[in-house]
């Protein structure tokens, strides 16, 4: 963990096309997330991520809670970001720690994938005890589900 920052990189062989793809497109998030927590894209959440596209989530750690998100960083077939917060409505029902920013990023080079989170507000949170440990393993098997899905189809 540098600072604030937990990243985890990946050499894919996979064309950046390929991955871009998996991460714009929303309806597989669950399918790559290397957490567990990811649980369903909302309804009413356009599939095909883009510049400014809003995003929610179904989760769960323990308890059922709600994500939303929007794209802050979109450069065609080579970088998408994201960040991501409780609703308003769901403040209260959120586990502990998630309540503040959460920023997701990934790149995909011609030969690599990186994924990074780092906190906004809740920096100390992501320092505790074996926290940034077990988000670089997470991280790590989201780019590994990566890899799997775009080297088999």
């Amino acid at each position: 963990m540098d600072g604030d920052v937990v990243a985890v990189e990946r050499v894919i062989p996979a064309g950046p096309a390929a991955i871009f793809a998996l991460l714009a497109d929303a309806a597989r998030h669950p399918e790559i997330d290397g957490s567990g927590t990811v649980r369903q894209v909302k309804p009413d959440t356009t599939h095909q991520l883009g510049p400014g596209s809003t995003f929610g989530m179904s989760m769960k750690m323990g308890v059922p809670y709600s994500m939303e998100s929007t794209v802050i960083e979109f450069e065609d077939c080579r970088r998408i970001a994201w960040q991501s917060r409780r609703p308003a409505s769901s403040a209260s029902s959120s586990p502990a720690g998630s309540g503040g920013t959460n920023w997701n990023r990934s790149r995909a080079a011609p030969w690599s994938a990186k994924a990074g989170t780092s906190a906004g507000t809740p920096a100390a949170l992501l320092k505790l005890g074996g926290l940034p440990t077990k988000t670089a393993a997470n991280m790590a098997r989201t780019l590994e589900r990566i890899e799997e899905i775009v080297t088999t189809t």
